[in-house]
């Protein structure tokens, strides 16, 4: 039986899309006759100046031999798991330390321009070139990720989409009254502009936002004071099957990150036949999401949103079911299958 090992750093208590991957491709190696494991190791990008010191930690494991033998493999995946060393590994880049890279300087870098900070910032990008450059096959989750990587340390990634979390269960429904955003409640998503684009719109159209995170108690308070305490919904942690039913039912889904990796929720309301109404800056997202056809693609600011809001529910089911299937075209190809054929194939 071949062996693998899965490499990811964990932020405690944070369960995101990057847990749920992780935990998926575990699962699927096993089920194709891989004896698996995961090494997780604690990581915190807070304060920055620790950031260097905990992703040395990863280049000190030694997984050259376990119980007795070597593992035939192992998949690093985000910053700063790929520094592990090992003669066999494999990094799919979920993303890396985004702070020294396409962040640095916005809100959502908390690395300045000191000299601490600008050595801070080459530390990661030395350690980013020697730890990805020594992957025997270097594979990115998305064209954005891979596009990233080769502008900011000029190495080639291909890109090799994830399979959604509940992949075989997704569903289509009738097309209900509401828009749905389902994820994380954190700034870099942006939920607080999809409260404003709701108030700009002049639609009733009503937003469910399925998820956990620090900013929940400040859209609560948000709703109430743009006028949408009846209109907005934070349902916050779901179960899988209630969310299933969400992505169903809504009549779009409303999602509008910064520049994101990925992202699963494009994906899972495509093979829910419903369209997505997201910005020109997502990121991710615009892989698939292609204005007029699959969804709508406007500018990041309340105004442009909610007139895509009115937009959307002016259409007839018909228009809306077009747009939902065009969309299921687009990642109708998305499979495990393929990601793991990728991964696992030896090196000639």
């Amino acid at each position: 039986m071949r062996t693998a090992l899965v490499c990811t750093a964990q932020t405690p208590f944070v369960r995101g899309g990057a847990e749920l991957l992780v935990r998926a491709l575990a699962a699927e190696l096993e089920r194709h006759g891989f004896r698996v494991d995961v090494v997780s190791v604690p990581f915190h990008a807070y304060p920055p100046s620790e950031v260097v010191r905990q992703a040395l930690a990863w280049r000190l494991l030694e997984l050259r031999e376990t119980g007795g033998r070597a593992p035939d493999l192992v998949i690093a995946t985000k910053f700063p798991s790929y520094l592990v060393r090992h003669p066999r590994k494999v990094t799919w880049l979920f993303h890396q330390y985004r702070e020294a890279y396409d962040l640095l300087g916005t809100e959502h870098s908390a690395i300045g321009d000191s000299a601490e900070d600008a050595a801070l910032r080459e530390s990661v990008r030395a350690l980013d070139a020697a730890g990805l450059g020594e992957s025997r096959r270097l594979f990115a989750i998305s064209r954005n990720v891979a596009d990233r990587l080769f502008r900011f340390n000029r190495l080639p990634a291909v890109p090799l989409y994830p399979p959604p979390p509940l992949l075989g269960r997704y569903r289509a429904g009738p097309y209900g009254d509401f828009l749905l955003y389902a994820g994380r409640l954190e700034k870099v998503k942006r939920p607080l502009l999809l409260l404003q684009a709701l108030a700009a719109s002049r639609s009733r159209a009503r937003l469910v936002l399925a998820g956990t995170g620090p900013l929940a108690d400040e859209l609560r308070a948000s709703a109430a004071r743009l006028g949408l305490a009846d209109r907005v919904e934070l349902l916050g942690f779901v179960p899988d099957e209630h969310l299933v039913s969400l992505l169903a039912g809504c009549r779009a889904v409303l999602y509008a990150p910064v520049d994101e990796d990925y992202g699963y929720v494009p994906v899972e309301a495509f093979l829910s036949g419903r369209p997505v109404i997201t910005t020109c800056d997502a990121g991710g997202p615009l892989e698939f999401v292609e204005e007029g056809r699959s969804g709508l693609v406007r500018a990041a600011e309340p105004a442009a949103l909610g007139a895509a809001v009115d937009e959307v529910f002016g259409l007839g089911e018909t228009r809306l079911r077009e747009m939902g299937e065009d969309g299921r075209s687009r990642v109708a190809g998305i499979s495990w299958g393929r990601v793991l054929e990728a991964l696992t194939e030896p090196r000639p």
